[in-house]
């Protein structure tokens, strides 16, 4: 009777040993494409276990060593098909695989391009190429692919807890927008600089520092600093094409690289859906901070507004433009449509009272609030883990940047409003109202920011970016990923005309191959780390020079409108401009810092070219 119970005993042991058993595979392959599946929890009498992979008509076997009753190794796949996954020496009962073409991973961001290009709207290429994604997905069945499209893609993407906090600042900070902008605080800050101009030379500058102080958004700067320099730089003889250059040469290339505005939610939410593709636990918004001393474009950009105005230097087309508003005649005379733009939305108002201090205030109040949220929740955080060296990088790559965003965004919003009742600017109807138009604003981005992330999500279950590592790993050096990432978004950006779209894009492709080609490379973390920082700051730069070169780009359009230029006259005359300027920062700044170059000696070698330009090819205008 005994020996009965030992019997069972064991057996029930064995099966509950065996009944345990887990095995990890994804369930979506690409053919000719390594992928890992990992078991553990086998009974330790086993040395190994063979998998057998099957279906209709091909069949694989493989037998792979168990360490302490697991294993961890890598399979290939050479045929398309639904494939059984068995383990002939356990209970195991098996799971499938789904094997598809490994060129099908890239199809869903080349149709979102694609359609991009074709018909110049970002939202619909990118719900299609979520679609096919979901096609590919779930077995090439269209009903369950749009189904999925909405109640797996695209509403995981908004409750995802820090997803849900940058739409919820880019809300706010969209208020914030419409409040300074309605109380007149962003014509207010224009109006001072205005002052200043008494020559070509000074209005073209407080052009240039107008375009820098309205730094929260890329609209509001160019229609503000638009339509109020407008008079000024036609009194000044300053040609429209000009003024237009410097207004679009401060709007996007500005409130990108700064470190608030309307552009840092939707930045820093697409570098931390790659970081988190990647197992990566950086912080988005260090690694933000990390890219802006290496956007070369922008920065170089702004430096070069600067130097023309300054020097009263141009070349090509603009120098004919200016040399042509000396003579008195502000716009060309093929000109086909001039009519002077001027934006009367629900954004703007009060210019009448104008007062600075009232866009000043709230964005500084947003500044100062977040980063107290930062040093706040960086400090804290340290606390936690116990770490006593609590350097500012330290604080900042521990923070909670999300929290400390929010924060600023509310502050700003409340202290807006508070302003503007106090002045009696604005009834608190007329307040809210100021408020949701700005949100408003906001909803297009937000729409696409959403989008940008469920493409994100597709491309990972795809798995595309192990097909682009596995064509280009063995033949390209990962040294060149940053110049070939911004030459690639700045093309993309130009025939699309748009950046955010190009951002929601290209993140989630580059930040993994990025991680993976480094690691095929065997690179240190140092160096992993700079390539990365390299490769984001070239999609965040190329966006926007595609984007400042492109004539069907919204703010290249808005710029024209505002400044009351031809449109096809500001396009051709910046054109070899923003070339000159890109392919400067292309050669010196992308290649050179990705072999070592401190960025900024880069910075300040990409200077001293861009002065030796303008003072080769340029000639003054008087």
């Amino acid at each position: 009777m005994i020996k009965i119970i030992l019997i069972l005993s064991s057996i029930i042991v064995f099966w509950s040993n065996i009944s345990g058993q887990q095995i990890k595979a994804p369930a979506l392959v690409l053919s000719d494409i390594s992928f890992e599946i990992s078991g553990y929890e086998f009974p330790d009498t086993l040395n190994f276990v063979t998998l057998k992979l099957a279906n209709r008509d091909h069949s694989k076997e493989i037998k792979v060593l168990l360490t302490e009753g697991s294993f961890d190794t890598l399979l290939t796949i050479e045929h398309a098909g639904k494939y059984k996954l068995i383990i002939s020496e356990a209970s195991f009962e098996g799971t499938s695989l789904n094997v598809i073409p490994a060129f099908l991973s890239i199809i869903p961001p080349l149709i979102a391009i694609a359609l991009a290009l074709i018909f110049r709207q970002v939202i619909i290429s990118l719900i299609l190429g979520i679609f096919s994604g979901a096609l590919f997905i779930y077995g090439f069945d269209p009903l369950t692919a749009f189904l999925r499209l909405i109640d797996k893609y695209i509403v995981e993407a908004i409750s995802d807890v820090s997803h849900t906090q940058i739409i919820i600042f880019t809300l706010l900070f969209g208020g914030v927008i419409g409040l300074i902008s309605r109380s007149g605080g962003t014509t207010g800050i224009a109006n001072s600089l205005s002052k200043f101009a008494k020559t070509r030379r000074s209005g073209m500058i407080s052009t240039w520092l107008s375009g820098l102080l309205i730094f929260f958004d890329d609209y509001a700067n160019a229609l503000v600093v638009g339509n109020l320099m407008r008079p000024i730089t036609d009194k000044l003889k300053i040609s429209r094409e000009k003024l237009s250059f410097i207004v679009d040469a401060t709007s996007a290339p500005v409130a990108s690289i700064f470190i608030i505005s309307s552009w840092i939610g939707y930045e820093v939410g697409l570098i931390q859906d790659g970081l988190t593709d990647i197992g990566s636990s950086l912080n988005a918004y260090s690694v933000f901070l990390d890219t802006i001393i290496f956007r070369f474009y922008p920065i170089a950009m702004l430096f070069f507004v600067f130097l023309v105005a300054f020097t009263k230097r141009d070349f090509g087309p603009m120098l004919k433009a200016e040399r042509r508003a000396v003579e008195g005649n502000k716009v060309a005379d093929s000109t086909f449509a001039t009519a002077d733009f001027s934006e009367k939305s629900e954004l703007f108002g009060n210019e009448d009272k104008a007062k600075w201090y009232n866009g000043v205030i709230p964005i500084l109040i947003l500044i100062g609030v977040t980063v107290f949220g930062l040093v706040f929740t960086g400090i804290d955080s340290l606390n936690e883990q116990g770490i006593a060296h609590q350097s500012i990088r330290n604080i900042i790559s521990n923070s909670n940047s999300y929290l400390a965003l929010l924060w600023g965004s509310l502050s700003a919003c409340v202290v807006a409003a508070l302003m503007i009742i106090a002045q009696r600017l604005l009834t608190l109807r007329e307040t809210v109202d100021a408020w949701l138009a700005g949100i408003r604003s906001m909803l297009l981005a937000v729409l696409i920011l959403t989008l940008a992330w469920s493409i994100g999500t597709v491309t990972g279950d795809i798995k595309t970016a192990d097909y682009i590592i596995s064509l280009i790993s063995d033949s390209i050096d990962p040294r060149f990923l940053p110049v070939i990432v911004f030459a690639v978004c700045g093309l993309t950006s130009f025939a699309t005309g748009t950046s955010w779209g190009t951002m929601a894009i290209m993140f989630p492709i580059v930040i993994p191959l990025s991680a993976a080609v480094t690691g095929m490379n065997h690179y240190s973390p140092a160096d992993t780390h700079l390539i990365l920082v390299g490769v984001v700051s070239s999609v965040l730069a190329g966006c926007v020079w595609g984007d400042h070169c492109s004539p069907i780009s919204d703010t290249t359009i808005l710029s024209s409108m505002a400044s009351g230029c031809d449109h096809i006259d500001h396009v051709r005359t910046q054109l070899t401009y923003t070339i000159t300027v890109g392919m400067v920062t292309m050669l010196i700044g992308d290649i050179l810092t990705a072999f070592g170059l401190s960025p900024v000696i880069a910075l300040l070698i990409i200077a001293s070219v861009l002065v030796g330009i303008i003072y080769l090819w340029g000639k003054r205008v008087e």
